[in-house]
């Protein structure tokens, strides 16, 4: 089998990712801790999107949050279900993760971010809540790992209740949040539930053809 090609690598708060490719497949990894995202599984990126922007697809002027680019599958699939009117802010933290969408990546999820409709905020999505209460009918989180993070320290300051709290705050009545995560978490559950969402769960395969790891999705509603 060809060997991986390390392209670029990029260090930022406190982390280094590495970018690789090999044929058509890219993988992005973060040193001690191995594979973050490959392109060849991200079915349940784009449940991610669909699970929280379906449901309020049918209002006018709505907003959307993706929190974490990665790869840009979850916001290519948040974009049909986007209005003329709607906005749409993603918010990377890692400058590189853009960097390396306008470029070596674009052309997977077919380039969502020369979408006239999307934002893009180099920025933690957790301050970025904090400054949008009652701003967003839709966020999506897919940040590190999900609630066991393992790229950055301080993610529990997303997944705790407080960063739950202003993703609650952030959204309008009867906004959606859904959030991503390798592995089930009863406690995060309880978090959300305890915070006042109406919480269901989903576990969806990495692949379309129902293969690959599951993974375990939080969709989140505000109901006033």
């Amino acid at each position: 089998m060809k060997p991986y090609q390390l392209l670029d690598s990029a260090s930022d708060h406190g982390t280094t990712l590495r970018l690789y490719q090999r044929g058509d497949e890219f993988s992005i990894r973060v040193d001690k801790h191995g594979e973050l995202m490959n392109s060849r599984l991200h079915h349940s990126e784009d449940v991610l999107a669909e699970l929280a922007c379906e449901p309020v697809s049918g209002k006018s002027h709505t907003r959307f949050l993706v929190g974490g680019l990665g790869l840009g599958y979850t916001l290519a699939a948040a974009l049909p279900y986007a209005s003329t009117t709607t906005r749409v802010v993603v918010a990377e933290l890692m400058p590189a993760v853009v960097q390396w969408n306008r470029t070596h990546l674009g052309g997977l999820a077919g380039y969502p971010l020369n979408d006239n409709r999307v934002e893009v905020r180099v920025a933690d999505v957790g301050k970025v809540m904090r400054e949008g209460k009652n701003s967003y009918d839709a966020i999506m989180l897919d940040v590190d790992n999900g609630p066991d993070a393992f790229t950055r320290d301080d993610n529990d300051a997303l997944y705790g209740l407080r960063g739950l709290q202003h993703a609650y705050d952030a959204l309008r009545p009867g906004g959606v949040l859904t959030v991503w995560s390798a592995a089930p978490d009863q406690a995060f559950t309880r978090r959300l539930m305890k915070i006042g969402f109406d919480v269901a769960e989903k576990r969806v395969r990495a692949h379309a053809s129902q293969r690959g790891n599951q993974h375990t999705i939080w969709i989140a509603t505000r109901l006033s």
